[in-house]
């Protein structure tokens, strides 16, 4: 079998976010007998994927979170432990924000460098401009320049560093298989969270929104949108999945907008594939992304999806995705919502279950970009390993060379 080689990979935390999904969907994929992934992340709470990342055999340590009143301090535990953990070779970091800090602690330590860009802006305020200048000598500075798009890509390393041999796009792979329509799947689902409106008659049309409750989702427009839906059909509904610190600010708005019945906040869930499976449409008004693996799978599952024009086009991979500009207001938002969704309404399973293999065929299968990617890490990490005990050779000359003179 060969050596056990380990990846670090370096994430703010290991919740169910899109960067964190995407790293758990190869991971599953991997001869982890060959190939194994540890975590460096910023908190030392227990997220959702400490448990699935034990079981699998990867370690999980801790740094502390940065501030710019702590930036020495942040270099310096990073250097202690590069210091400690003289095993590896590479380190894939996922943190963008701080990259150009651990990542050049790492370089310094002998190791290959991955910076990755999953998305397409910083947001706004001054830790916006913080990180903006923190995250510039990236393009110089790492080995590999990995992006989840050509768009964030560009964002982040610029069009130039996107041009070299040393930049890649790993798409957010999905299995597909997993949310390929299921009528039954959807009835049993809907059964089960349809419980609160015993006065609807009809199948209520349920809209369905996945990610984190903040800024960059804007769920405030998201609420908009639903307001005017329901005005037009009074049996709608909106799932909400997802946890995030505008929660509270969220619940206080949709229950100002007389909203409760219509808007249901179902928190983090572990059923995603059949939630998209049993919804009608999703509405994805984003501020920015980078290439959001939500909307790949909701495509997967058949799911029409209504997306912002801010949101990278190379996620449109079937005939179920429109995009409108954020500027015209929520009631065209509601009304082209309504529209697609009614197209798909009753699970209409002959339209449905025909999306999984054009996604595959996509290039977006899991499975193929797993196999590329540990290909990749096998080829970098023996190389690193060849380079490193080179230079523990010349060390030992020059230290043998030292001592005699």
């Amino acid at each position: 079998m060969g050596q056990q080689i380990r990846i670090l990979h370096v994430l703010g935390r290991l919740d169910r976010g899109g960067a964190e999904t995407m790293v758990m969907n190869l991971y599953r994929l991997l001869d982890t007998g060959r190939i194994q992934f540890d975590f460096v992340i910023h908190t030392d709470e227990k997220c959702d994927y400490t448990g699935e990342i034990e079981r699998l055999g990867g370690k999980i340590y801790s740094v502390r979170p940065f501030g710019v009143s702590t930036a020495l301090g942040y270099c310096r535990e990073w250097r202690q432990f590069f210091r400690q953990h003289p095993e590896y070779r590479v380190i894939h970091g996922h943190v963008r924000s701080t990259a150009s800090l651990y990542l050049w602690e790492a370089k310094r330590a002998g190791l290959v460098t991955i910076a990755h860009s999953h998305n397409t802006s910083s947001g706004r305020g001054f830790s916006a401009f913080v990180k903006n200048i923190l995250q510039y000598p990236l393009r110089f500075q790492a080995d590999y320049l990995f992006a989840c798009s050509k768009r964030a890509g560009i964002w982040l390393y610029g069009k130039q560093a996107c041009g070299k041999t040393n930049f890649r796009i790993l798409r957010n792979g999905i299995e597909p298989e997993i949310f390929t329509f299921d009528i039954e799947k959807r009835r049993k689902k809907r059964k089960e969270l349809l419980t609160d409106s015993p006065e609807i008659l009809s199948e209520p049309l349920v809209f369905l929104h996945i990610g984190r409750l903040e800024t960059q989702k804007n769920h405030i427009f998201l609420i908009e949108v639903m307001r005017e839906i329901v005005k037009k059909r009074k049996d709608a509904r909106l799932w909400l999945c997802g946890v995030g610190p505008l929660e509270a600010q969220l619940k206080k708005n949709v229950k100002e907008a007389g909203l409760e019945k219509h808007i249901h906040f179902l928190g983090m869930r572990t059923d995603v594939p059949t939630l998209l499976q049993a919804a009608d449409g999703m509405i994805f008004p984003s501020l920015f992304e980078g290439l959001p693996v939500t909307l790949v799978e909701a495509q997967a599952a058949g799911l029409p999806v209504l997306m912002s024009e801010s949101i990278t086009k190379e996620v449109i991979l079937t005939d179920l995705v429109k995009t409108l500009s954020l500027d015209v207001g929520a009631e065209k938002w509601a009304l082209l919502a309504l529209e697609m969704a009614g197209r798909y309404a009753d699970g209409r399973s002959g339209l449905r279950m025909r999306y999984g293999e054009i996604i595959r065929q996509s290039g977006y299968d899991a499975a193929e970009n797993a196999k590329a990617l540990g290909e990749f890490y096998v080829d970098v990490w023996y190389h690193a390993e060849k380079d490193k005990g080179g230079r523990k050779a010349k060390e030992k000359v020059a230290d043998r060379e030292e001592r005699s003179g």
